[in-house]
């Protein structure tokens, strides 16, 4: 059995979460999100906590068990207190806005790109080089920070580009010159 899986989700007070089967909702200050999970496991509520476990003894059953607690985990906190991921954009002349609720981001190119946030997702943006992705969704945040990142992935050799905060860039040795 799985030690992560094992552990209840414990529901904060402003949190409701309703069970149907193998679809969850979870309502909560931030927002709403809902998720069917797969098959294999058996999701039940017990008091103000949330318990995921494996409906048989099979390895696909198990295998299932400690994904679906954590995603259940993610849909609490995420309705309770919400998920951001910070970029910096390093350049000259490399620099973002937000326009309406579009990112624009000039990073080198000959036009400046957009990227228009899904439903649940916001941008923001301070000082023209640090980004910050935000929602209630880890997976959607997450998935839109990366498309983000590869606008202008950072190059290796001046370490230029956008990055997540606190990425470390293995940094490259330009050519030698002659001798």
């Amino acid at each position: 059995m799985s030690r992560i899986g094992k552990n209840p989700v414990p529901v904060p007070d402003k949190v409701t979460v309703s069970l149907d089967g193998l679809t969850i909702k979870v309502k909560g200050p931030k927002g709403e999100l809902q998720r069917t999970l797969p098959d294999g496991v058996s999701v039940s509520q017990v008091d103000n906590t949330i318990v995921v476990k494996p409906s048989t003894d099979k390895r696909f059953s198990r295998e299932r068990h400690g994904l679906c607690r954590t995603l259940v985990a993610n849909m609490v906190e995420g309705v309770s207190k919400g998920y951001s991921k910070s970029l910096e954009i390093v350049g000259v002349g490399s620099r973002a806005q937000v326009k309406g609720k579009k990112l624009v981001v000039s990073a080198g190119y000959s036009h400046p790109v957009e990227v228009d946030p899904p439903e649940g997702i916001t941008f923001a943006v301070e000082n023209n080089t640090k980004v910050t992705v935000s929602g209630t969704d880890k997976e959607l945040v997450g998935n839109e920070a990366a498309k983000v990142r590869s606008i202008r992935p950072p190059e290796p050799y001046k370490g230029k580009g956008i990055r997540y905060e606190g990425e470390r860039i293995l940094r490259k040795a330009g050519k030698s010159g002659k001798k």
